[in-house]
């Protein structure tokens, strides 16, 4: 049985790659610690690979330091570089990856200031959108009830419905 079991903390944010075939690959490393007593430790890194949607989740949700626990199988893969040297690398092929720290500060904040600036880009002036169009896509016109007394009581405001 192929099976690996890892706990530990990401030692660079996830490197995400799109494929010509359509698929996701993300990379990162994640250290383990063993504990030899005598307050002795001793780290261990392992590379991970990570496929299609599972991939795209961690590229966006995982980071440099964040603890995850991964399952997955272990796969060595062998190649010949143009010197004709032979190299081997063992990596954790990942079926499941748990966050176990939870997402950082500055991320919560990325995603504020992120939905901020879509809900401004879907914000429109009077004068950007025509009544006509304003109907084609859900967006109703009502009388804006706070204008001082120069402006005419037939001016419209628009509101996102």
């Amino acid at each position: 049985m192929n099976k690996v079991l890892l706990t530990g903390r990401l030692t660079r944010d996830p490197e995400l790659r799109s494929l010509a075939s359509g698929s996701s690959v993300a990379t990162f490393a994640v250290a383990t610690s063993e504990y030899r007593g005598a307050g002795k430790e001793h780290a261990e890194f392992h590379n991970v690979v990570v496929w299609d949607r599972l991939a795209v989740v961690c590229g966006q949700y995982l980071g440099k330091g964040q603890q995850v626990a991964i399952e997955g199988r272990l796969q060595t893969r062998q190649w010949d570089d143009d010197r004709g040297t032979r190299h081997w690398k063992t990596e954790v092929v990942a079926t499941s990856v748990e966050m176990l720290s939870g997402r950082r500060k500055k991320d919560y904040q990325a995603d504020a200031l992120a939905t901020q600036a879509a809900a401004a880009e879907t914000t429109t002036d009077e004068s950007a959108i025509s009544p006509n169009e304003a109907a084609e896509v859900g967006v109703r016109t009502m009388p804006d009830e706070s204008a001082d007394e120069q402006t005419s009581d037939d001016e419209e405001v628009l509101v996102l419905a």
